[in-house]
């Protein structure tokens, strides 16, 4: 049996503990903070267990030539991508000011820690677990730190190998061991073809004392679905209100009428993975008396 641990307060993940359902905000919400909280209030409503954001900072993770670059994408927030940044991050305050909505409505908060002082940040903050995007899954330094601060890790695994997170796994398990990782492929969006449900497989047998999980880009929700019947016991979707939005992951992203669809199926489909034991059933009587 997969080792379970506790990911938030009195939530639990791993064994047969039912998939932990996040809700990828990350910056979805246009640099509106009104709208970050529509958004948290709509992954409550729909059933995910935790809104999840990114979390940058700025002056610390990019230096003065990459902000004052022009940045001329029609996802533009501004003239230089330091504009564009700053319009989509949140101050310390405005975070502190999401995760107590969050609260209060009865929702998981945490975010991606994009560098170490962000992460810095969300350990004050006081996240229940932090977030390791693709990105720096292969930045060890940022790994070691991270697991050092002693709450549990949801590691994204895009782009890397599996040497890699045969890597990862040595570098965190002696230091914190509530870790899980996430099958993911980092294109938006992501095609079928390109998914790998197996490694999740692979992943069990490589990992066997750890969670499992997937992490989607693709378009509609059967995917998703697919990687918890084979045993994702942690599902990270991208959400938006609005998919002809404004920003490169609003297409990738699942509207609320979708998310609500999913954890919906999920459970669905939770129920129905049932036992292994094959044996006459309760519900079998009548036909087998007719039959």
């Amino acid at each position: 049996m997969v080792r379970e641990f506790e990911l938030c307060p009195g939530r639990r993940v791993g064994g047969d503990q039912p998939c932990f359902i996040i809700a990828e905000i990350g910056q979805n919400h246009q640099g509106d903070l009104d709208i970050a909280k529509r958004m948290i209030r709509m992954a409550k409503d729909c059933g995910a267990d935790c809104a999840k954001f990114q979390k940058s900072e700025l002056e610390y993770k990019f230096n003065k030539k990459a902000l004052e670059r022009p940045y001329t994408s029609k996802h533009s927030w501004g003239k230089t991508y330091g504009e564009h940044k700053r319009h989509l991050e949140f101050s310390h305050d405005q975070y502190r000011e999401l995760k107590k909505y969050a609260e209060e409505i009865g929702i998981f908060f945490t975010a991606s820690g994009m560098d170490e002082m962000a992460v810095e940040f969300l350990h004050e903050l006081d996240v229940p677990f932090f977030k390791v995007g693709s990105g720096d899954t292969n930045n060890f330094p940022y790994l070691e730190k991270t697991a050092k601060k002693g709450r549990p890790m949801v590691i994204s695994s895009g782009m890397q190998s599996m040497n890699t997170m045969h890597q990862v796994y040595q570098i965190v398990k002696p230091i914190n061991p509530n870790f899980c990782f996430l099958q993911c492929t980092s294109a938006y969006p992501l095609q079928p073809e390109d998914v790998n449900l197996r490694v999740i497989s692979a992943y069990q047998s490589a990992f066997p004392d750890i969670p499992i999980g997937y992490s989607g880009h693709e378009t509609g929700i059967a995917i998703s679905v697919a990687a918890v019947a084979m045993g994702a016991k942690v599902l990270e979707r991208h959400v938006t209100l609005d998919k002809t939005w404004k920003g490169s992951d609003h297409q990738a992203s699942l509207e609320p009428n979708e998310l609500a669809e999913l954890v919906k199926a999920i459970r669905t489909v939770e129920k129905a993975m049932g036992s292994p034991i094959k044996q006459l059933l309760p519900c079998e009587m009548a036909c087998n008396e007719k039959v």
